[in-house]
This record gives C-alpha cells, sequence and structure tokens, in this order.
C-alpha cells in the first residue's frame, strides 16, 4: 500500500495565492480599457486625483477585512466614518491648538461604536448583519443630533487640511499614511504571534476554541480595530473635504465589502490579504474615475459597479480555491482505465473462468472457496 505524499510547500503556497490573482488580473484589464478608450485616465493629474480616493476606501475596506477575517461583517461603516470626521469639526472648533484632543476624541467614539458590536456579536453571540445595521442607525442619529450644534460650514482645523494637502514623492501624506497602515496590517499578519492567532480564529473557531484561544476576545478586538480604521478614514477625508456634510460617509457602506471580496478574501473567515485589499479598493477608485472619464451618465455608473461587484463574487477567493483544488486533484489521481492498464501490464490478463485450473469450489484460483 502506498502512503499518500503530503503537497509540497510550493504547492500550498499556489493554492493559497492564487485566490488573490483576479483583482490583480482586473487591475490590468482596466489599464488596458483605460488606454484604449479613456487614456485621460492613466495621466498623472488623474492618477492623483484617484490616489485619495483609493486610500479613503482603502483603509476603510482594511477595517472590514478585519471584520470579514472573523466571519462577519460591518453596516455601522457609514455612521462611524461621518461621525468621526464631524468629531473633530466640532471639537477642533477650527483651531490648531485643538486639533490633537479632536482626533483623540474622534478615535474613542469610533472604538466604543466597535466596542459595542463586539460585545454584541462576539461576546452574546446575536447576529452581525442585524446588529451593526442597528448600531449604525443609532449611531446616525447620534450624529444628525450632535451635527446641529455646529456652527454651519464649519471646517476641520487649519493644520490638519495643509497636511493632507502636502505631498511626497509627487503623492499627497493620505496616500502614504494609507500605504504605512496597509504594511504595518500586513506585517502583524505575517510576522506577529497575535495576528496568526487571529488568522486562526477567523478559519476555525472551534479548532481555537479547543486549543485555548479566546475566540470571542478576537472578535471583539476585530470589531474595535476596524471602527478606528473607519474613523482614520472618515478623519482624511473630512480633512480633504475641509468642510463635510453630516451624511458624507453614506458611499462607504457598500465600497468596504466590495474591496474585500474583489481582493479574495474568504467570506467564511480566515484568509485575506491586505495588499489585495488594498489594490481592489483603487481598482474601483479608478474605474469610477474612467467611467466619469467616459462621460457615462450617473444611472449607468451604479450598473457598471453592481456588475463589477458580482462578477467579484464569481470569481471569489473561495471560489477560485475550490477551483485550483479541483484542478490539482483530477491531474494527481489516475484515471480508471490507466489504474486497469496497469494492473494487466502487471499481472497479465485474467483467463476466463472455464480456464482456471481446479474444480470451482474446490477453493482453487478460479473459485470463490467452496460453496456452503
Amino acid at each position: 500500500m502506498t502512503a499518500t505524499r503530503p503537497p509540497s510547500s510550493a504547492l500550498t503556497s499556489f493554492v493559497v495565492a492564487s485566490r488573490y490573482l483576479p483583482v490583480y488580473v482586473a487591475l490590468l484589464l482596466l489599464v488596458l480599457v483605460a488606454w484604449l478608450w479613456a487614456p485621460a485616465t492613466l495621466t498623472s493629474a488623474a492618477m492623483g486625483a484617484i490616489a485619495p480616493y483609493g486610500t479613503f476606501l482603502a483603509i476603510a475596506a482594511l477595517g472590514q477585512m478585519l471584520v470579514i477575517m472573523t466571519g462577519g461583517i460591518d453596516l455601522s461603516v457609514p455612521g462611524t466614518f461621518s461621525l468621526a470626521g464631524i468629531i473633530v469639526v466640532g471639537v477642533g472648533q477650527v483651531s490648531d491648538d485643538r486639533l490633537g484632543i479632536a482626533i483623540l476624541t474622534a478615535l474613542g467614539a469610533a472604538a466604543l461604536i466597535g466596542l459595542v458590536n463586539g460585545i454584541l456579536i462576539g461576546g452574546l453571540n446575536l447576529n452581525a448583519l442585524i446588529v451593526t445595521l442597528a448600531v449604525g442607525q443609532i449611531v446616525t442619529g447620534v450624529l444628525n443630533r450632535y451635527y446641529t450644534t455646529i456652527a454651519v460650514q464649519s471646517s476641520v482645523p487649519p493644520a490638519l487640511s495643509a497636511w493632507t494637502s502636502t505631498r511626497f514623492l509627487g503623492m499627497s501624506n493620505i496616500f502614504w499614511l494609507g500605504v504605512g497602515l496597509t504594511i504595518v496590517t500586513m506585517v502583524v499578519f505575517r510576522y506577529t504571534s497575535i495576528g496568526r492567532r487571529f488568522q486562526v480564529v477567523g478559519a476555525n473557531p472551534a479548532a481555537a476554541t479547543v486549543s485555548g484561544l479566546r475566540v470571542n476576545l478576537y472578535q471583539v478586538g476585530a470589531y474595535v480595530v476596524a471602527a478606528v480604521l473607519y474613523a482614520i478614514a472618515g478623519i482624511l477625508l473630512a480633512a480633504f473635504l475641509r468642510s463635510p456634510g453630516v451624511n458624507y460617509g453614506v458611499p462607504y457602506l457598500l465600497g468596504p465589502i466590495a474591496a474585500v471580496v474583489i481582493g479574495g478574501a474568504s467570506l467564511t473567515g480566515g484568509l485575506a490579504s491586505p495588499l489585495s485589499t488594498w489594490a481592489a479598493a483603487f481598482f474601483l477608485a479608478a474605474l469610477n474615475q474612467m467611467m466619469r472619464v467616459m462621460g457615462l451618465p450617473t444611472a449607468l455608473q451604479f450598473v457598471v459597479f453592481g456588475l463589477v461587484i458580482i462578477g467579484g463574487m464569481l470569481v471569489s477567493g473561495d471560489r477560485i480555491i475550490k477551483a485550483v483544488e479541483r484542478v490539482i486533484r483530477t491531474r494527481g489521481t489516475p484515471r480508471r482505465d490507466d489504474l486497469e492498464g496497469m494492473t494487466v501490464g502487471v499481472h497479465g490478463p485474467d483467463p476466463p473462468d472455464d480456464e482456471h485450473p481446479g474444480p470451482r469450489g474446490a477453493g482453487g484460483a478460479g473459485g470463490g472457496g467452496s460453496e456452503r
């Protein structure tokens, strides 16, 4: 009996990496389409316009990615996103001296929202979809009430808006902060024990519980960190706009989810790539810019966006992994005809029943043992 040979590390790496391939193929196709029909999208000016909006979406998508890695989903993003920016406007009072306390207050409020989500979902095992939708509605109500106490057309402190408009190597500080957060997330996942344990908790909560990991604690932490990331994105966009409206975070309800899905994350939890999520966010931002350059009506832009999300689901990471595993299993397993040919080649063809030596029922080669 031949022992089954375990898959090589290279093969395992290929199978895991294949789930993230579609987003990079989509980026290449987008560049090709833009080069043919909307070359203005590829100019340096257009890229400079895409970078900030891609970064806002990428940072929010990193937060959503953490939640999806636990097998959940977060629909409180728009409320948390908007509340953080409006708090910076309200607490900052257009004063650079109050910028620090304004940012800390905004991040603290976001962390509290994430903690509430985490306790209700990770601690009480309530449905993530319903909980985050309800919490998002509560946050939106608080946001609208708080917005009425702020002077009309108030703006963020000047130092913050000046920092976001400063450029380094041709790109704004917003872009470089997004790159930094992505790199930090990648390092935590790959090189720290807490990052590796977090991925184990998401991939197999039952096994993680048996091994002694506190699954609910990691789930709560995911919602808290995610909310802080939403707040960072909201603060940056508020600084970019200078005078944000009360509902400026509404477009970020489905965008981060789409970026995570297109980026190849496993919707059942566990596996995701910060780099691929970042790439997917910029793909969506570039797609939006290309449609504007092409002059497509707003209604048609929504249709295209929806089709892209559906396409991302059709080639999602989970489906890619299953397809690759199926191909490898098929190629690695000999066909039935091959097995029969191997048997004939080794042992020779079986003689007909009447050519077997010895009488039937006498326990010879042709018999099946004596009849009873």
